[in-house]
């Protein structure tokens, strides 16, 4: 066995021993960018934290990390004692990792090839001391390539979460995203329709801006649960864009945290 087959050997064993510490491992995923995949994957689990579950949020858009601007998180890793690299606590119940706590520069181009992608994954699974965990949130760039095959094949018993929007060209893409995970053998959770209306100011009525029903009815094509709508709201906008998503926790009239309180419900009894 040469030294590179013992390295990975112990670094399986050291996925292994982590892994078996979380309860569920949650892969949401897109078949296209633009319909919203990381917000939904941090407000999830922001709000399974609040619930009292011990999240962690691992942002493995190695390209394009939008999960530590969303919550509004600079700085490094913590590293307690030699040996020892802790996620970002974000919360009492939620940690966080990025490749962007690592690089420092947010807006530092990451310019590398599959085999580099696929050993930062593993490290970010294997070598980050997780603890006990009620729920792991994997936040996947969108496709099929590198990234969600990699995780798929570390992660096992993964659920997949495919977010889409209503409009034919994303629901297109999103069924080869449910082909890719009977293919890798993932567990399909559900599909979730992101941004199925925009919640007028004036009347509160929801406009079907990108149409609508799409996403229940591929779900129903393709014979995997749907999970729900989530409509488009400008409070979550402004709350992302500023790094405050959890403030939108404190706003239960919201028409939006109602979608996302069915939307946790389904999850916890999934």
């Amino acid at each position: 066995m040469t030294p590179g087959d013992l390295e990975r050997a112990r670094q399986d064993e050291m996925i292994e021993a982590n892994l078996a510490r979380i309860k569920r491992k949650i892969l949401v995923m897109s078949g296209k960018g633009g319909v919203g995949k990381s917000t939904v994957a941090t407000y999830l689990a922001l709000l399974l934290g609040s619930k009292g579950r011990r999240v962690g949020l691992l942002d493995v858009d190695l390209h394009g990390p939008s999960v530590p601007r969303l919550l509004n998180v600079q700085g490094g890793f913590e590293m307690p004692r030699e040996g020892v690299v802790k996620p970002h606590r974000v919360s009492e119940t939620l940690s966080m990792v990025s490749l962007e706590l690592a690089l420092g520069d947010r807006d530092l181009a990451v310019i590398w090839r599959g085999p580099t992608k696929i050993s930062a994954i593993r490290q970010f699974i294997s070598d980050i001391t997780w603890g006990e965990l009620d729920f792991l949130i994997v936040d996947s760039p969108p496709g099929t390539g590198d990234e969600p095959l990699t995780v798929a094949q570390t992660i096992q018993g993964a659920e997949a979460l495919v977010v889409t929007t209503p409009q034919e060209i994303s629901l297109a893409d999103v069924r080869k995203s449910i082909n890719f995970c009977r293919q890798v053998n993932l567990t399909m959770l559900g599909l979730v329709e992101n941004m199925s209306g925009l919640i007028c100011p004036h009347c509160h009525q929801s406009i079907p801006v990108f149409g609508s029903g799409g996403g229940v009815k591929t779900a129903e094509q393709m014979g995997i649960p749907f999970l729900g709508e989530i409509p488009m709201e400008e409070r979550m906008v402004e709350m992302g864009d500023k790094g405050q998503l959890a403030r939108l926790m404190h706003e239960p009239s919201l028409q939006i945290n109602k979608a996302y309180g069915a939307l946790v419900d389904r999850v916890l009894s999934a």
